[in-house]
Protein backbone atom coordinates (compact mmCIF):
# COMPACT_ATOMS: atom_id res chain seq x y z
CA UNK A 1 0.00 0.00 0.00
CA UNK A 2 1.32 3.43 -0.93
CA UNK A 3 0.25 6.10 1.56
CA UNK A 4 -0.41 9.40 -0.26
CA UNK A 5 2.10 12.16 0.35
CA UNK A 6 1.22 15.60 1.63
CA UNK A 7 2.31 17.12 -1.68
CA UNK A 8 -0.29 15.06 -3.55
CA UNK A 9 -3.05 15.75 -1.04
CA UNK A 10 -2.57 19.55 -0.88
CA UNK A 11 -4.70 19.88 2.27
CA UNK A 12 -7.74 18.55 0.41
CA UNK A 13 -9.44 17.36 3.60
CA UNK A 14 -9.66 20.95 4.89
CA UNK A 15 -12.67 21.59 2.66
CA UNK A 16 -14.60 18.71 4.24
CA UNK A 17 -13.45 19.11 7.83
CA UNK A 18 -15.94 21.83 8.95
CA UNK A 19 -18.97 19.80 7.84
CA UNK A 20 -17.57 16.69 9.53
CA UNK A 21 -16.97 18.56 12.78
CA UNK A 22 -20.45 20.10 12.66
CA UNK A 23 -22.05 16.71 12.11
CA UNK A 24 -20.17 15.19 15.05
CA UNK A 25 -21.16 18.10 17.29
CA UNK A 26 -24.81 17.77 16.27
CA UNK A 27 -24.75 14.03 17.03
CA UNK A 28 -23.37 14.69 20.51
CA UNK A 29 -25.99 17.40 21.09
CA UNK A 30 -29.11 15.89 19.55
CA UNK A 31 -28.64 12.12 19.80
CA UNK A 32 -27.26 11.57 23.27
CA UNK A 33 -26.24 9.00 24.30
CA UNK A 34 -24.30 8.33 21.11
CA UNK A 35 -21.36 5.97 20.61
CA UNK A 36 -18.57 5.64 18.08
CA UNK A 37 -17.68 2.13 16.87
CA UNK A 38 -13.90 2.29 16.55
CA UNK A 39 -12.46 -0.59 14.52
CA UNK A 40 -9.02 1.05 14.77
CA UNK A 41 -8.67 1.52 11.02
CA UNK A 42 -7.30 4.70 9.46
CA UNK A 43 -10.73 6.32 9.12
CA UNK A 44 -11.63 5.53 12.70
CA UNK A 45 -8.44 7.12 13.95
CA UNK A 46 -9.48 10.36 12.21
CA UNK A 47 -12.81 10.27 14.04
CA UNK A 48 -11.18 9.37 17.35
CA UNK A 49 -8.89 12.36 17.07
CA UNK A 50 -11.76 14.71 16.16
CA UNK A 51 -14.06 13.51 18.94
CA UNK A 52 -11.29 13.96 21.50
CA UNK A 53 -10.14 17.35 20.18
CA UNK A 54 -13.67 18.71 20.11
CA UNK A 55 -14.33 17.37 23.61
CA UNK A 56 -17.57 15.75 22.52
CA UNK A 57 -19.71 13.62 24.80
CA UNK A 58 -19.53 10.62 22.52
CA UNK A 59 -18.43 7.31 23.98
CA UNK A 60 -15.98 5.17 22.03
CA UNK A 61 -16.02 1.39 21.90
CA UNK A 62 -14.20 -1.35 19.99
CA UNK A 63 -14.95 -5.02 19.35
CA UNK A 64 -12.20 -7.50 20.25
CA UNK A 65 -13.08 -10.63 18.28
CA UNK A 66 -10.28 -12.65 19.85
CA UNK A 67 -8.60 -13.00 16.44
CA UNK A 68 -7.17 -9.50 15.94
CA UNK A 69 -3.58 -8.92 14.71
CA UNK A 70 -0.93 -8.01 17.28
CA UNK A 71 -0.54 -4.62 15.61
CA UNK A 72 -4.18 -3.79 16.34
CA UNK A 73 -3.72 -4.48 20.04
CA UNK A 74 -0.63 -2.27 20.02
CA UNK A 75 -2.66 0.56 18.51
CA UNK A 76 -5.47 0.03 21.03
CA UNK A 77 -2.96 0.60 23.82
CA UNK A 78 -1.62 3.72 22.08
CA UNK A 79 -5.13 5.12 21.70
CA UNK A 80 -5.74 4.76 25.43
CA UNK A 81 -2.54 6.63 26.20
CA UNK A 82 -3.07 9.36 23.57
CA UNK A 83 -6.74 10.08 24.38
CA UNK A 84 -7.29 9.57 28.12
CA UNK A 85 -10.38 11.80 28.01
CA UNK A 86 -12.11 9.29 25.74
CA UNK A 87 -11.17 5.76 26.85
CA UNK A 88 -12.18 2.93 24.54
CA UNK A 89 -14.61 0.39 26.01
CA UNK A 90 -13.82 -3.06 24.63
CA UNK A 91 -16.53 -5.66 24.02
CA UNK A 92 -15.73 -9.36 23.66
CA UNK A 93 -17.68 -12.30 22.20
CA UNK A 94 -19.69 -14.49 24.53
CA UNK A 95 -17.47 -17.40 25.57
CA UNK A 96 -20.14 -20.10 25.25
CA UNK A 97 -21.15 -19.03 21.74
CA UNK A 98 -17.54 -18.86 20.57
CA UNK A 99 -16.79 -22.31 21.95
CA UNK A 100 -19.91 -23.73 20.29
CA UNK A 101 -18.93 -22.31 16.91
CA UNK A 102 -15.44 -23.83 17.15
CA UNK A 103 -16.84 -27.21 18.21
CA UNK A 104 -19.20 -27.26 15.23
CA UNK A 105 -17.05 -25.74 12.50
CA UNK A 106 -13.44 -25.84 13.67
CA UNK A 107 -11.16 -23.01 14.67
CA UNK A 108 -10.94 -21.76 11.06
CA UNK A 109 -14.30 -22.98 9.77
CA UNK A 110 -15.02 -19.57 8.25
CA UNK A 111 -12.88 -20.51 5.22
CA UNK A 112 -15.33 -23.26 4.23
CA UNK A 113 -18.26 -21.14 3.06
CA UNK A 114 -19.79 -17.67 3.17
CA UNK A 115 -22.42 -19.04 5.56
CA UNK A 116 -19.84 -20.31 8.03
CA UNK A 117 -17.86 -17.07 7.76
CA UNK A 118 -20.93 -14.98 8.46
CA UNK A 119 -21.80 -17.27 11.38
CA UNK A 120 -18.37 -16.55 12.84
CA UNK A 121 -18.89 -12.81 12.35
CA UNK A 122 -22.28 -13.10 14.05
CA UNK A 123 -20.66 -14.59 17.15
CA UNK A 124 -17.54 -12.46 17.27
CA UNK A 125 -18.91 -9.12 15.99
CA UNK A 126 -22.67 -8.77 15.65
CA UNK A 127 -23.71 -9.99 19.10
CA UNK A 128 -21.09 -7.84 20.90
CA UNK A 129 -22.16 -4.88 18.74
CA UNK A 130 -25.77 -5.24 19.88
CA UNK A 131 -24.61 -5.08 23.51
CA UNK A 132 -22.50 -2.00 22.75
CA UNK A 133 -25.46 -0.24 21.11
CA UNK A 134 -28.07 -1.14 23.72
CA UNK A 135 -29.76 1.97 25.13
CA UNK A 136 -28.08 4.34 22.64
CA UNK A 137 -29.73 6.88 20.39
CA UNK A 138 -27.11 6.81 17.63
CA UNK A 139 -23.86 5.19 16.56
CA UNK A 140 -21.04 6.50 14.41
CA UNK A 141 -18.83 4.64 11.93
CA UNK A 142 -15.86 5.42 9.71
CA UNK A 143 -17.47 4.09 6.53
CA UNK A 144 -16.64 5.77 3.23
CA UNK A 145 -18.30 5.29 -0.16
CA UNK A 146 -14.91 4.82 -1.80
CA UNK A 147 -14.14 1.74 0.29
CA UNK A 148 -16.13 -0.95 -1.54
CA UNK A 149 -18.97 -1.85 -3.89
CA UNK A 150 -21.19 -2.60 -0.90
CA UNK A 151 -20.90 0.99 0.38
CA UNK A 152 -21.39 3.21 -2.66
CA UNK A 153 -25.05 3.95 -1.85
CA UNK A 154 -24.52 4.88 1.81
CA UNK A 155 -25.63 8.26 3.13
CA UNK A 156 -24.02 10.31 5.88
CA UNK A 157 -26.97 9.39 8.12
CA UNK A 158 -29.60 6.68 8.03
CA UNK A 159 -31.92 4.90 10.39
CA UNK A 160 -30.53 1.52 11.41
CA UNK A 161 -33.77 -0.44 11.66
CA UNK A 162 -32.00 -3.65 12.68
CA UNK A 163 -30.55 -2.02 15.80
CA UNK A 164 -33.30 0.57 16.29
CA UNK A 165 -31.21 3.74 16.28
CA UNK A 166 -29.62 6.32 13.97
CA UNK A 167 -26.35 5.53 12.24
CA UNK A 168 -23.96 8.26 11.08
CA UNK A 169 -21.05 8.06 8.64
CA UNK A 170 -19.25 11.44 8.99
CA UNK A 171 -16.43 10.52 6.58
CA UNK A 172 -18.68 9.14 3.86
CA UNK A 173 -17.41 11.64 1.25
CA UNK A 174 -13.74 11.58 2.30
CA UNK A 175 -11.19 10.00 -0.01
CA UNK A 176 -8.40 7.70 1.10
CA UNK A 177 -5.88 10.46 0.36
CA UNK A 178 -7.77 12.90 2.59
CA UNK A 179 -7.87 10.39 5.45
CA UNK A 180 -4.12 9.88 5.30
CA UNK A 181 -3.44 13.56 4.96
CA UNK A 182 -5.36 14.20 8.19
CA UNK A 183 -3.44 11.48 10.03
CA UNK A 184 -0.07 12.81 8.89
CA UNK A 185 -0.80 16.51 9.48
CA UNK A 186 -2.17 15.84 12.98
CA UNK A 187 0.35 13.13 13.92
CA UNK A 188 -2.41 10.64 14.72
CA UNK A 189 -1.31 7.07 15.56
CA UNK A 190 -2.40 4.35 13.16
CA UNK A 191 -2.12 0.60 12.69
CA UNK A 192 1.39 -0.43 11.63
CA UNK A 193 -0.10 -2.93 9.18
CA UNK A 194 -1.13 -0.03 6.96
CA UNK A 195 2.55 0.42 6.15
CA UNK A 196 2.67 -3.23 5.03
CA UNK A 197 0.00 -2.84 2.32
CA UNK A 198 -3.03 -3.54 4.52
CA UNK A 199 -5.53 -0.76 3.70
CA UNK A 200 -8.42 -2.55 5.47
CA UNK A 201 -7.75 -4.50 8.66
CA UNK A 202 -10.03 -6.94 10.44
CA UNK A 203 -9.38 -10.30 12.06
CA UNK A 204 -5.91 -11.71 11.36
CA UNK A 205 -7.01 -14.88 9.51
CA UNK A 206 -9.47 -12.91 7.36
CA UNK A 207 -7.13 -10.08 6.33
CA UNK A 208 -4.16 -10.03 3.94
CA UNK A 209 -1.98 -7.45 2.26
CA UNK A 210 -3.02 -6.30 -1.21
CA UNK A 211 -1.09 -5.75 -4.42
CA UNK A 212 -0.72 -2.49 -6.31
CA UNK A 213 -3.94 -1.66 -8.12
CA UNK A 214 -6.21 -3.94 -6.10
CA UNK A 215 -9.37 -2.61 -4.50
CA UNK A 216 -8.81 -1.32 -0.95
CA UNK A 217 -11.11 -4.05 0.42
CA UNK A 218 -9.51 -6.84 -1.62
CA UNK A 219 -7.59 -8.04 1.42
CA UNK A 220 -10.74 -8.71 3.45
CA UNK A 221 -12.25 -12.20 3.01
CA UNK A 222 -10.26 -12.41 -0.23
CA UNK A 223 -11.66 -15.88 -1.04
CA UNK A 224 -15.19 -14.44 -1.46
CA UNK A 225 -16.92 -12.41 -4.17
CA UNK A 226 -16.75 -8.60 -3.66
CA UNK A 227 -20.53 -8.24 -3.31
CA UNK A 228 -20.55 -10.48 -0.19
CA UNK A 229 -17.72 -8.77 1.67
CA UNK A 230 -19.60 -7.47 4.69
CA UNK A 231 -19.75 -9.06 8.13
CA UNK A 232 -23.25 -7.97 9.06
CA UNK A 233 -22.25 -4.96 11.13
CA UNK A 234 -23.22 -2.67 8.27
CA UNK A 235 -26.38 -4.04 6.72
CA UNK A 236 -28.00 -1.96 3.98
CA UNK A 237 -30.09 0.58 5.81
CA UNK A 238 -33.52 1.96 5.12
CA UNK A 239 -33.82 5.08 2.91
CA UNK A 240 -32.60 8.36 4.37
CA UNK A 241 -35.02 9.87 6.85
CA UNK A 242 -34.90 12.78 9.23
CA UNK A 243 -35.73 12.68 12.94
CA UNK A 244 -39.47 12.65 13.47
CA UNK A 245 -40.27 11.51 9.92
Amino acid sequence: MTIPTLELCRMAYADKLPATEQLLASIARDFSPAVFANSLGAEDMVLTDLIAKLGLGIEIFSLDTGRLPAETYTLLQQVGERYPSHPVTVYFPQTAATEQYVREHGINGFYQSVEQRKACCAVRKIEPLKRALAGRQAWITGLRRQQSLTRVDLADREFDADNGLWKFNPLIEWTEAEVWEYLRVNDVPYNALHDQHYPSIGCAPCTRAISMGEDVRAGRWWWENPDSKECGLHLKASPLRRPGS
